[in-house]
């Protein structure tokens, strides 16, 4: 069963514009009351290794935990809801504080 914060691996279509896109990892950020109602869609935040700095973006260093083999950008930005079916692979964990970090600036293009 998923829960907030596991890293997946998704397959994603080819992407539009700056889209997340193809095979990468993710952090699922639904909430576990939710999660354990089996959704068949989840919300995620897609990771790239392409570490630009922004305010909207954490980064993810790579553990044992997480099962990253490099420093990733969490894009906050580009929240997604997938099918869980486009879900390949459960790899890791970020763990509660990192969970807390990613969250953290969700609300900001939705001023909420």
């Amino acid at each position: 069963m998923l829960t907030s914060g596991d890293v997946v691996s998704l397959d994603l279509v080819a992407p539009e514009g700056s889209e997340a896109g193809m095979q990468r990892p993710a952090v699922v950020v639904t909430a576990n009351r939710v999660l354990r109602a089996g959704p068949s869609v989840v919300q995620v935040v897609p990771l790239t290794r392409t570490l630009r700095g922004y305010e909207s973006e954490v980064l993810v260093e790579p553990d044992e935990a997480n099962g990253l083999d490099a420093p990733s950008a969490a894009q906050c930005q580009h929240i997604l809801a997938v099918a869980t079916t486009r879900i390949r692979a459960q790899v890791g964990d970020v763990g509660p504080v990192t969970l807390g970090q990613i969250r953290d600036p969700l609300g900001v293009p939705l001023d909420v």
